[in-house]
Protein backbone atom coordinates (compact mmCIF):
# COMPACT_ATOMS: atom_id res chain seq x y z
CA UNK A 1 0.00 0.00 0.00
CA UNK A 2 1.39 3.39 -1.03
CA UNK A 3 1.21 6.00 1.75
CA UNK A 4 0.29 9.62 0.90
CA UNK A 5 3.31 11.89 0.61
CA UNK A 6 3.69 15.29 2.23
CA UNK A 7 3.29 16.82 -1.23
CA UNK A 8 -0.06 15.04 -1.79
CA UNK A 9 -1.28 16.20 1.64
CA UNK A 10 -0.26 19.74 0.72
CA UNK A 11 -2.07 19.55 -2.62
CA UNK A 12 -5.21 18.19 -0.95
CA UNK A 13 -5.08 20.94 1.67
CA UNK A 14 -4.71 23.56 -1.07
CA UNK A 15 -7.71 22.18 -2.94
CA UNK A 16 -9.74 22.18 0.28
CA UNK A 17 -8.81 25.78 1.05
CA UNK A 18 -9.61 26.83 -2.52
CA UNK A 19 -13.02 25.17 -2.28
CA UNK A 20 -13.63 26.78 1.10
CA UNK A 21 -12.63 30.14 -0.32
CA UNK A 22 -14.94 29.72 -3.29
CA UNK A 23 -17.81 28.86 -0.94
CA UNK A 24 -17.11 31.92 1.19
CA UNK A 25 -16.97 34.13 -1.91
CA UNK A 26 -20.27 32.71 -3.15
CA UNK A 27 -21.90 33.37 0.20
CA UNK A 28 -20.58 36.93 0.25
CA UNK A 29 -21.44 37.67 -3.40
CA UNK A 30 -23.76 40.62 -4.07
CA UNK A 31 -27.46 39.85 -4.27
CA UNK A 32 -28.58 39.50 -7.89
CA UNK A 33 -32.38 39.87 -7.61
CA UNK A 34 -34.20 43.15 -6.99
CA UNK A 35 -37.96 43.69 -6.72
CA UNK A 36 -39.33 47.24 -7.00
CA UNK A 37 -42.67 48.16 -5.37
CA UNK A 38 -44.58 51.33 -6.26
CA UNK A 39 -46.61 53.49 -3.90
CA UNK A 40 -50.08 55.00 -3.93
CA UNK A 41 -51.52 56.93 -6.90
CA UNK A 42 -48.94 55.55 -9.36
CA UNK A 43 -47.99 52.33 -11.14
CA UNK A 44 -44.71 50.52 -11.48
CA UNK A 45 -43.96 52.42 -14.71
CA UNK A 46 -42.35 55.20 -12.68
CA UNK A 47 -39.52 52.84 -11.76
CA UNK A 48 -38.27 52.71 -15.36
CA UNK A 49 -35.29 55.10 -14.91
CA UNK A 50 -34.06 53.11 -11.88
CA UNK A 51 -34.85 49.80 -13.62
CA UNK A 52 -32.73 50.77 -16.63
CA UNK A 53 -29.70 51.57 -14.47
CA UNK A 54 -29.96 48.38 -12.43
CA UNK A 55 -30.40 46.15 -15.48
CA UNK A 56 -27.46 47.81 -17.21
CA UNK A 57 -25.37 47.05 -14.12
CA UNK A 58 -26.25 43.36 -14.37
CA UNK A 59 -29.09 42.90 -11.88
CA UNK A 60 -32.22 40.84 -12.41
CA UNK A 61 -35.02 43.34 -11.74
CA UNK A 62 -38.76 42.76 -11.35
CA UNK A 63 -41.38 45.48 -10.95
CA UNK A 64 -44.43 44.48 -8.93
CA UNK A 65 -47.82 45.74 -10.11
CA UNK A 66 -50.16 45.55 -7.14
CA UNK A 67 -53.82 46.61 -7.20
CA UNK A 68 -53.94 49.32 -4.47
CA UNK A 69 -57.22 47.86 -3.24
CA UNK A 70 -56.21 46.79 0.28
CA UNK A 71 -53.01 46.04 2.16
CA UNK A 72 -53.50 42.27 2.14
CA UNK A 73 -54.08 42.19 -1.64
CA UNK A 74 -51.07 44.40 -2.26
CA UNK A 75 -48.78 42.33 -0.02
CA UNK A 76 -50.02 39.13 -1.69
CA UNK A 77 -49.24 40.56 -5.13
CA UNK A 78 -45.69 41.41 -4.09
CA UNK A 79 -45.14 38.02 -2.48
CA UNK A 80 -46.29 36.43 -5.74
CA UNK A 81 -43.38 38.19 -7.48
CA UNK A 82 -40.99 37.24 -4.69
CA UNK A 83 -41.91 33.58 -5.19
CA UNK A 84 -40.64 33.88 -8.77
CA UNK A 85 -37.12 34.89 -7.67
CA UNK A 86 -34.36 32.29 -7.86
CA UNK A 87 -32.44 33.39 -4.78
CA UNK A 88 -31.78 36.17 -2.26
CA UNK A 89 -33.63 39.38 -3.12
CA UNK A 90 -33.52 43.07 -2.27
CA UNK A 91 -37.04 44.44 -1.82
CA UNK A 92 -37.51 48.14 -2.58
CA UNK A 93 -40.56 50.27 -1.77
CA UNK A 94 -41.56 53.85 -2.52
CA UNK A 95 -44.10 55.75 -0.38
CA UNK A 96 -47.00 53.40 0.53
CA UNK A 97 -44.86 50.70 -1.06
CA UNK A 98 -42.75 50.95 2.09
CA UNK A 99 -45.68 49.68 4.15
CA UNK A 100 -46.04 46.81 1.70
CA UNK A 101 -42.36 45.77 1.83
CA UNK A 102 -42.40 46.06 5.62
CA UNK A 103 -44.89 43.18 5.63
CA UNK A 104 -43.80 41.28 2.50
CA UNK A 105 -40.17 41.60 3.57
CA UNK A 106 -40.66 38.77 6.05
CA UNK A 107 -40.61 36.45 3.04
CA UNK A 108 -37.60 34.12 3.08
CA UNK A 109 -36.34 35.38 -0.30
CA UNK A 110 -35.79 38.88 1.10
CA UNK A 111 -32.38 39.66 2.60
CA UNK A 112 -32.57 43.46 2.60
CA UNK A 113 -35.09 46.30 2.42
CA UNK A 114 -34.72 49.66 0.70
CA UNK A 115 -37.13 52.48 1.53
CA UNK A 116 -37.40 55.36 -0.95
CA UNK A 117 -39.29 58.24 0.73
CA UNK A 118 -41.43 55.50 2.18
CA UNK A 119 -43.39 54.43 5.22
CA UNK A 120 -41.51 51.97 7.47
CA UNK A 121 -44.29 51.27 9.93
CA UNK A 122 -43.94 49.52 13.26
CA UNK A 123 -46.46 46.91 14.37
CA UNK A 124 -49.86 48.49 15.03
CA UNK A 125 -49.02 51.82 13.35
CA UNK A 126 -50.89 53.34 10.41
CA UNK A 127 -49.79 55.83 7.81
CA UNK A 128 -52.65 58.15 8.74
CA UNK A 129 -51.68 58.26 12.42
CA UNK A 130 -48.00 58.85 11.67
CA UNK A 131 -49.00 61.57 9.22
CA UNK A 132 -50.73 63.41 12.07
CA UNK A 133 -47.57 63.22 14.17
CA UNK A 134 -45.53 64.62 11.27
CA UNK A 135 -47.97 66.55 9.03
CA UNK A 136 -47.19 66.80 5.34
CA UNK A 137 -47.45 69.92 3.18
CA UNK A 138 -50.07 68.86 0.64
CA UNK A 139 -53.76 69.69 0.42
CA UNK A 140 -54.17 67.77 -2.82
CA UNK A 141 -55.76 64.57 -1.51
CA UNK A 142 -59.35 64.00 -2.69
CA UNK A 143 -61.77 61.12 -2.11
CA UNK A 144 -64.24 59.43 -4.42
CA UNK A 145 -67.75 58.47 -3.36
CA UNK A 146 -66.73 54.81 -3.12
CA UNK A 147 -63.74 55.36 -0.82
CA UNK A 148 -60.74 55.76 -3.11
CA UNK A 149 -58.17 58.55 -2.85
CA UNK A 150 -56.39 60.52 -5.56
CA UNK A 151 -54.43 63.75 -5.86
CA UNK A 152 -56.07 66.82 -7.38
CA UNK A 153 -54.30 67.16 -10.76
CA UNK A 154 -54.05 70.93 -10.23
CA UNK A 155 -51.65 70.31 -7.31
CA UNK A 156 -49.93 67.17 -8.55
CA UNK A 157 -46.85 68.83 -10.07
CA UNK A 158 -46.14 71.07 -7.08
CA UNK A 159 -46.88 68.50 -4.38
CA UNK A 160 -45.90 65.12 -5.82
CA UNK A 161 -43.44 65.78 -8.61
CA UNK A 162 -42.02 69.30 -8.40
CA UNK A 163 -38.63 68.23 -9.77
CA UNK A 164 -40.07 66.51 -12.85
CA UNK A 165 -40.80 68.28 -16.15
CA UNK A 166 -44.23 69.90 -16.12
CA UNK A 167 -45.47 67.89 -19.10
CA UNK A 168 -44.47 64.60 -17.48
CA UNK A 169 -46.12 65.56 -14.19
CA UNK A 170 -49.28 66.61 -16.03
CA UNK A 171 -49.51 63.20 -17.71
CA UNK A 172 -48.94 61.36 -14.43
CA UNK A 173 -51.56 63.52 -12.71
CA UNK A 174 -54.10 62.37 -15.27
CA UNK A 175 -52.99 58.75 -15.26
CA UNK A 176 -53.25 58.15 -11.53
CA UNK A 177 -53.93 54.76 -9.99
CA UNK A 178 -56.68 55.51 -7.49
CA UNK A 179 -55.92 53.99 -4.11
CA UNK A 180 -58.31 52.58 -1.50
CA UNK A 181 -58.43 54.96 1.46
CA UNK A 182 -58.42 51.94 3.78
CA UNK A 183 -54.75 51.20 3.07
CA UNK A 184 -53.77 54.32 5.01
CA UNK A 185 -55.65 53.27 8.15
CA UNK A 186 -54.74 49.57 8.19
CA UNK A 187 -52.46 48.75 11.16
CA UNK A 188 -49.11 47.26 10.26
CA UNK A 189 -48.17 43.72 11.18
CA UNK A 190 -44.74 42.45 12.26
CA UNK A 191 -42.15 44.67 10.51
CA UNK A 192 -39.38 43.00 8.55
CA UNK A 193 -36.98 45.88 9.24
CA UNK A 194 -36.63 44.64 12.82
CA UNK A 195 -34.90 41.46 11.63
CA UNK A 196 -33.40 42.41 8.26
CA UNK A 197 -30.99 45.19 7.25
CA UNK A 198 -32.47 48.28 5.63
CA UNK A 199 -31.48 51.30 3.57
CA UNK A 200 -33.39 54.59 3.34
CA UNK A 201 -33.50 57.58 0.97
CA UNK A 202 -34.97 60.75 2.46
CA UNK A 203 -36.45 63.17 -0.10
CA UNK A 204 -35.54 66.52 1.43
CA UNK A 205 -38.26 68.53 -0.39
CA UNK A 206 -41.04 65.94 -0.05
CA UNK A 207 -44.54 67.44 0.35
CA UNK A 208 -46.41 64.10 0.48
CA UNK A 209 -44.51 62.51 3.39
CA UNK A 210 -42.87 64.90 5.85
CA UNK A 211 -39.07 64.50 5.53
CA UNK A 212 -38.87 64.47 9.34
CA UNK A 213 -41.15 61.42 9.37
CA UNK A 214 -38.86 59.79 6.83
CA UNK A 215 -35.88 60.57 9.05
CA UNK A 216 -37.68 59.07 12.05
CA UNK A 217 -38.35 55.87 10.11
CA UNK A 218 -34.72 55.61 8.99
CA UNK A 219 -33.30 56.25 12.46
CA UNK A 220 -35.68 53.83 14.16
CA UNK A 221 -34.89 51.03 11.71
CA UNK A 222 -31.14 51.72 11.95
CA UNK A 223 -31.16 52.11 8.19
CA UNK A 224 -28.17 53.05 6.08
CA UNK A 225 -29.60 56.45 5.13
CA UNK A 226 -28.97 59.12 2.52
CA UNK A 227 -30.70 62.46 1.99
CA UNK A 228 -31.40 63.63 -1.55
CA UNK A 229 -31.19 67.40 -1.91
CA UNK A 230 -34.10 69.11 -3.66
CA UNK A 231 -35.95 65.84 -4.17
CA UNK A 232 -39.73 65.73 -4.35
CA UNK A 233 -41.84 62.69 -3.49
CA UNK A 234 -41.03 61.48 -7.03
CA UNK A 235 -37.37 61.10 -6.06
CA UNK A 236 -37.20 57.65 -7.66
CA UNK A 237 -37.99 59.26 -11.03
CA UNK A 238 -36.14 62.57 -10.65
CA UNK A 239 -32.96 61.20 -9.03
CA UNK A 240 -32.65 57.65 -10.39
CA UNK A 241 -28.84 57.57 -10.13
CA UNK A 242 -28.87 58.22 -6.37
CA UNK A 243 -31.72 55.78 -5.83
CA UNK A 244 -30.11 53.05 -7.93
CA UNK A 245 -26.79 53.55 -6.13
CA UNK A 246 -28.51 53.05 -2.76
CA UNK A 247 -30.20 49.87 -4.01
CA UNK A 248 -26.89 48.55 -5.33
CA UNK A 249 -25.27 49.30 -1.99
CA UNK A 250 -27.97 47.18 -0.36
CA UNK A 251 -27.37 44.38 -2.87
CA UNK A 252 -23.62 44.50 -2.16
CA UNK A 253 -23.88 44.48 1.63
CA UNK A 254 -27.17 42.85 2.67
CA UNK A 255 -25.42 39.49 3.13
CA UNK A 256 -22.64 40.95 5.28
CA UNK A 257 -24.55 40.15 8.46
CA UNK A 258 -24.48 43.71 9.76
Amino acid sequence: MKLPTARSFSAAASLFLMALGATSQAQAAPVHNIVLVHGAFVTGAGWEPVYDILVKDGYHVSVAQHPLTCVSDDVAAVKRVLAMQDGPTILVGHSYGGAIITAAGNDSHVVGLVYIAAHALDEGETEAENGKRFPNATKAVKKTDDGYLYLDPAFYHADFAADLPEKQAEFEANAQALTAAAVFTTPATQPAWKIKPSWYAVAKSDRIINPDLERMYAKRAHSHAIEVEGASHSVYESHPKEVAALIEDAASHAMDGE
